[in-house]
């Protein structure tokens, strides 16, 4: 599948963050999915994920296995972290476990604070937008990040920026490893969804521990000490 996929590679700071766009059927198929569960209130508390996330929002539910197989969702998360790796560290992974992944409906005033997630790779991606986020209070500021993704790492200082905001787009997904802190803003003005889907999943240790050549070259030389 990654071959038929569109990857940009952006470098903000430090890590190296993937972008993609989402295959259009598979965007039908999640929001023809969730519309479902949305008519289902059984089935929607069933699939409650909220009380294991940080935002503040109207609703956060986890996707059910036989759909994440049916609709090739991971096997599109799979095809395009092996990409990205690929690509970063020109190492090949042999594992992909998807931990979990679920929707966020975000409506006026809900948030979601800066937070990191679990595992070792996490991604956001956007099945719905409102027409508009609203405007500031005051409107003359020049930078308005209503509704806005913001990626935040390390510190901003001379030649070196610390926050990547990103405007939500309909099909655009974006890859990060699970520690980059980020933050949903706030939006204003429309009673329409913003609509997101994210996930957490784990990869080869030995490929995720940047720290292994550096352990096994001080062992090493620890050895030769003491032999």
């Amino acid at each position: 599948m990654s071959s038929e996929i569109n990857f940009q590679f952006i470098r903000p700071f430090g890590p190296v963050i993937c972008k993609v766009t989402m295959p259009k059927d598979i965007i039908e198929n999640l929001n023809d999915y969730v519309d479902q569960i949305i008519k289902d209130e059984k089935k929607g508390k069933e699939l409650n994920h909220g009380k294991n996330l940080a935002g503040n929002v109207q609703q956060e539910f986890r996707l059910e296995k036989d759909f994440i197989e049916k609709s090739r969702w991971g096997i599109f998360l799979s095809s395009c972290a092996k990409a990205w790796i690929k690509q970063v560290l020109n190492e090949e992974i042999s594992k992909f476990q998807l931990i979990s992944t679920w929707i966020v409906r975000q409506f006026q005033n809900d948030y979601n604070p800066i937070h990191t997630h679990g595992g070792h790779l996490s991604g956001v991606g956007y099945l719905k937008i409102p027409k508009n986020f609203g405007e500031y209070h005051q409107k003359d500021k020049v930078n308005n990040q209503n509704g806005k993704l913001a990626l935040v790492h390390g510190s901003k200082m001379f030649m070196q920026e610390s926050t990547y905001i990103i405007t939500p787009k309909v099909g655009d997904f974006y890859f990060f490893p699970n520690y980059l802190m980020h933050t949903v803003y706030p939006f204003s003005g429309t009673d329409e969804e913003r609509r997101s889907i994210s996930f957490n999943a784990r990869i080869d240790d030995d490929i995720f521990n940047v720290f292994k050549n550096l352990i096994k070259n001080y062992q090493s030389f620890y050895t030769n000490l003491t032999t």
